[in-house]
């Protein structure tokens, strides 16, 4: 299982983007599903229609939908985290998408994060380790 911010899925979706394949080696190489915060998909979408337009908003929408990615639904404890790390981060910022991510790894027990962003998940200390084990290394 790979569970996933922003960043991996935008380059996955891109191929001109710096970090395709790295992004691509990383999840052909796990055969676990996909697993993203439903926030994630927001934050998603809101960047391939900025970076490559709507077709691949849409495309990226389509594998949604056809099951490609596992997306994790918010529950109450979780809002109530987000709350805490955009209050304990404000200096960074952390926003909503990746306070969600924390959570998320939280309750579910995820150690390893695919993401781009090493500023934010690496200085972001979650509760049940000691740190995110940042993919792709």
């Amino acid at each position: 299982m790979i569970f996933c911010d922003t960043g991996p899925l935008v380059a996955l979706m891109n191929r001109a983007d710096k970090y395709h394949a790295d992004c691509a080696d990383l999840f052909e190489c796990d055969a676990g599903p996909l697993v993203i915060p439903a926030l994630v998909v927001l934050e998603v979408c809101q960047v391939l229609d900025s970076r490559s337009g709507p077709a691949a908003e849409a495309a990226f929408l389509s594998s949604v939908s056809r099951g490609e990615f596992v997306v994790e639904e918010l529950v109450a404890h979780d809002y109530h985290r987000m709350s805490e790390l955009i209050r304990k981060y404000s200096n960074l910022p952390l926003g909503a998408a990746d306070a969600s991510v924390v959570a998320v790894a939280e309750r579910l027990g995820i150690a390893e994060l695919a993401t781009l962003d090493r500023r934010h998940f690496s200085i972001v200390r979650p509760k049940h380790v000691t740190a995110f084990t940042l993919l792709p290394e």
